[in-house]
């Protein structure tokens, strides 16, 4: 099958919506209005052309009639008064030309002959092409020449006419353009609500207005904004319930392992119970964070922040640095931030020992913190799914090595809650590093 392959014509056409309808209605009504124009200036031409014939039919007659009767000096006194638009006579020989090529002048030729009766000898000849001209010779009875010079010739068109065409088709497309963007501006509004869909379902409702069929589709996702966010509560309620209700076995149980006798085997038994009461503190913590109270923003000096954070890590003899980068401040909620560099700075030190923290601006005027740390790294095609919880890519539930896998799902949770990203990189020569982008420098 010939022609351009689906796919490939798609790729052809603009991204958006709005410029491909623009671009769809707009070529398809002036299409519309050129070809009504072009039937109008063809009917136009037509009526034009069935003018000059009746003209040349009835005036012919009476003028050659009326030269027959005038004298030499009079003739040139009144040919000046038989001339019309596409027509006129003179009192000379053809000029020297071709036969006659268009059948529009061999029939303006015999419509003349018949006009005249078949009277006079015709001896018709083309003078030009472009534009069309033609004369016809005759002998008038005196012997004198005289030649009817046609020149066809289309309607004249009024000067404001281009001027009214061109407003025609500018009204058009400002029409078109104020129909698309009231056509697309709710789906624009309906893509941003559900990048912007808060978990909690804290975030303002959609507004129900517009067409019908964007009514029905805010609300729908309106509807599915607090499903989800009765979904969130009622997991945070469970998880809650269960951390509850498990703190008080998990610590009967460390009560009487620690009224054990001291041994290798009670060493081993604490630290399970100690990892137990990690996963149900760290799963709380997740579910919490999907629903978590964020509290008055506040502008903050990025790097003070920074400065302070790791100062409590150094305070407790952590190998955590503050390195120098660029100056920012931003509007933010600090307890929200603060957890999340706490995360990320905890997942540094688990898996190398040591971070390094930085304010960094990057090339789009984005205000980014990087935490660095010289560990294992992760593997290319693991770097986004390590975000999601309970992933971890060592496989052993110890706490110096695997952890629980909940600290960059957490992390990245609190991140979308701020309405920022957080992506995770390889750094050259080993290590990872945890970018927190959190919006454009103020």
């Amino acid at each position: 099958m010939s022609g351009v392959p689906p796919k490939r014509f798609s790729r052809l056409l603009p991204r958006t919506l709005r410029v491909r309808l623009l671009l769809i209605l707009g070529s398809g009504l002036l299409l519309a209005h050129v070809l009504s124009f072009s039937v109008l200036f063809y009917e136009r031409m037509d009526a034009t052309r069935s003018m000059m014939l009746r003209n040349l039919f009835e005036d012919v007659p009476v003028s050659v009639a009326l030269l027959e009767r005038l004298s030499p000096a009079q003739r040139v006194e009144w040919i000046p008064r038989l001339e019309r638009r596409t027509y006129r006579y003179l009192l000379r020989p053809a000029q020297t030309g071709t036969p006659l090529a268009s059948e529009r002048a061999r029939q303006v030729t015999g419509l003349i002959d018949d006009a005249l009766d078949h009277r006079y000898a015709l001896r018709p000849r083309a003078v030009s092409s472009l534009p069309e001209r033609y004369e016809v010779e005759l002998t008038l009875r005196d012997g004198r020449p005289l030649t009817i010079e046609v020149t066809p010739a289309p309607m004249p068109i009024a000067r404001w006419l281009p001027w009214i065409l061109a407003a025609q088709i500018v009204l058009l497309l400002v029409c078109i353009g104020v129909a698309v963007r009231l056509a697309t501006r709710p789906l624009a509004q309906l893509a941003l609500a559900a990048e912007r869909m808060d978990p909690a379902g804290k975030g303002e409702p959609l507004p129900q207005d517009g067409g019908a069929e964007i009514a029905k589709a805010a609300q729908a996702l309106n509807t599915l904004q607090s499903r989800v966010a009765a979904h969130v509560s009622e997991r945070t309620q469970i998880l809650a319930a269960i951390s509850h209700d498990l703190q008080t076995p998990i610590t009967r149980m460390r009560l009487r392992v620690e009224a054990l006798d001291e041994s290798a085997e009670q060493t081993r038994l604490l630290n399970d119970i100690d990892q137990i009461s990690q996963l149900v503190r760290e799963g709380l913590n997740y579910a919490r964070s999907a629903n978590v109270t964020m509290g008055p923003s506040v502008r903050l000096d990025l790097r003070a922040f920074l400065d302070s954070v790791v100062g409590d890590y150094q305070d407790t003899g952590k190998a955590v640095q503050h390195a120098e980068g660029d100056t920012a401040s931003l509007q933010t909620h600090p307890q929200v931030l603060r957890r999340i560099l706490q995360n990320l700075i905890d997942n540094a030190l688990a898996y190398a020992g040591n971070a390094e923290t930085r304010v960094r601006i990057d090339g789009r005027g984005q205000v980014c913190i990087d935490v660095l740390d010289r560990g294992p790294g992760v593997p290319e095609d693991q770097l986004d799914a390590v975000k999601q919880p309970f992933h971890r890519l060592e496989p052993s539930r110890s706490r110096s090595t695997g952890g629980t896998g909940l600290g960059l799902a957490i992390a990245h949770q609190l991140t979308h809650a701020l309405g920022g990203q957080l992506a995770l990189t390889n750094r050259d020569g080993g290590g990872l590093q945890a970018t927190l982008t959190l919006g454009t420098k103020a």
